[in-house]
């Protein structure tokens, strides 16, 4: 009986054609306006060189008083100076490949072998994808609790269970406390992503409202008015005695952008005649190239390879404020 092998179910050039099937533009953080992917960023992120440069006009001093008028002309006024600045974004060059020997016979059956195999890949990356923004969060904190006074940050949790109670447990007035690091542009946060005990406790304090969603089903989870993301790969770390404390992200439209890049060969089967004892070893292989970068910060160190790993992203060193706190859309509570 011949045997059906990957080449002969997968069309590399129609492969690379298909429209995602469960890419990041289908993520509840694209849908809520979290990210958003641009045109500038796309060209960046294929253009050569590991790292993007963003230069940006920060905004007027609004704490310099007004010149008052005279018509004194021995007397005169001088100007204020426009600054500018620099975001720097560094890419992310990333690949996974697939062997061909379980995997072929099974996706020969059912439903297009070509959908199934888009399907599973593109679904791997979507979850690579949120785990590089949730690190990136995480790398966030890291640098404002370590370099800006934790100014975006309101930690209320306990250490040890023994001295949680509702106050350290997720609830409005903390919530409330970590907008306001946003000062008077509270309003401009949009979403907020929870581990989903966090979630449990936000359903628990019967504050959880249901919006429709684009078809009219109630499915769309709301926090006092943000949409709720619930993912289980938000950062969650043991206390000095026992119990866990919880991060909850607070976003603001667009406080992430991405941009994709043309790897040289996106999509590729590998053959190894000699493997496998001489029977021949097939290996699917699928490149991606992204900016994935946090809107008012720069990257800094240096990754151990050519693109920053998620631990590193994670790392305070290696990322940067750039701009004053209010201008940036994201905030962290902590919570039991």
């Amino acid at each position: 009986m011949a045997t059906t092998r990957l080449s002969d179910i997968i069309d590399v050039t129609v492969f690379r054609d298909l429209p995602p099937v469960n890419g990041p533009e289908k993520t509840a953080f694209f849908d809520s306006g979290v990210v958003t992917r641009n045109a500038l960023l796309d060209e960046l992120a294929g253009s050569a060189g590991k790292v993007a440069e963003l230069p940006f006009w920060k905004d007027l001093d609004g704490s310099v008083e007004v010149n008052y008028s005279s018509d004194d002309p021995s007397s005169t006024a001088t100007p204020q100076k426009v600054v500018q600045g620099e975001q720097v974004a560094r890419k992310a060059f990333v690949n996974q490949g697939w062997q061909a020997a379980d995997l072929a016979s099974e996706l020969a059956l059912g439903a297009r072998a070509i959908d199934q195999v888009r399907n599973r890949t593109d679904r791997y990356f979507e979850r690579q994808w949120q785990r590089r923004l949730i690190a990136t969060t995480n790398g966030i904190i890291a640098d404002n609790v370590a370099n800006d006074g934790g100014d975006m940050v309101v930690d209320v949790a306990a250490d040890a269970i023994a001295n949680q109670d509702a106050g350290t447990l997720f609830n409005r007035d903390a919530f409330v406390e970590a907008t306001n690091t946003l000062g008077d542009r509270y309003d401009e946060l949009s979403a907020i992503a929870v581990h989903s005990a966090v979630y449990a406790q936000m359903v628990k304090n019967d504050d959880i409202d249901f919006i429709p969603d684009s078809e009219g089903n109630l499915v769309i989870p709301t926090y006092l008015g943000l949409r709720v993301i619930v993912d289980d790969g938000m950062n969650v770390e043991a206390g000095s005695t026992d119990g866990f404390k919880y991060t909850s992200v607070l976003f603001g439209a667009g406080a992430f952008g991405y941009g994709v890049g043309n790897p040289e060969v996106p999509v590729e089967i590998e053959r190894y005649a000699d493997q496998g004892d001489g029977g021949g070893i097939e290996t699917l292989w699928v490149r991606n190239t992204w900016i994935l970068h946090p809107f008012g910060f720069k990257a800094t160190g240096t990754p151990s390879g050519v693109s920053f790993t998620q631990a590193e992203l994670a790392n305070a060193d290696n990322i940067d404020r750039v701009i004053e706190r209010k201008n940036i859309p994201l905030a962290f509570l902590i919570t039991n």
